[in-house]
C-alpha cells in the first residue's frame, strides 16, 4: 500500500462518515432548538419558584440594610 492509497482510504472514510449527515438532514438541528426551548422554560420556571421562596426585597429603595436585620433568614 502506497502513501497515496492510504490518503485516499482516509478520504473515502471521511466521505462515507459524512453520509450520516445526509441521513439525519436538518432533524438534529430542529431537535436541538426544541430542546433549547424546553430547557429555557424549565430554567425560568425554576427561577420563578426560587424567587417566590426568597424574602429579599425586589425594589431598590427597600434594599437598604435588609441583610443587617436581626433574625433575617431566607424562607
Amino acid at each position: 500500500m502506497t502513501w497515496t492509497d492510504f490518503v485516499y482510504k482516509i478520504g473515502d472514510t471521511f466521505q462515507w462518515s459524512f453520509g450520516f449527515f445526509e441521513f439525519v438532514q436538518n432533524y438534529f438541528n430542529n431537535i436541538l432548538i426544541v430542546l433549547g426551548f424546553f430547557g429555557f422554560y424549565y430554567w425560568m420556571r425554576t427561577q420563578k419558584r426560587l424567587s417566590d421562596k426568597s424574602n429579599v426585597p425586589v425594589e431598590i429603595k427597600d434594599n437598604q440594610g435588609w441583610y443587617n436585620k436581626e433574625g433575617q433568614q431566607l424562607k
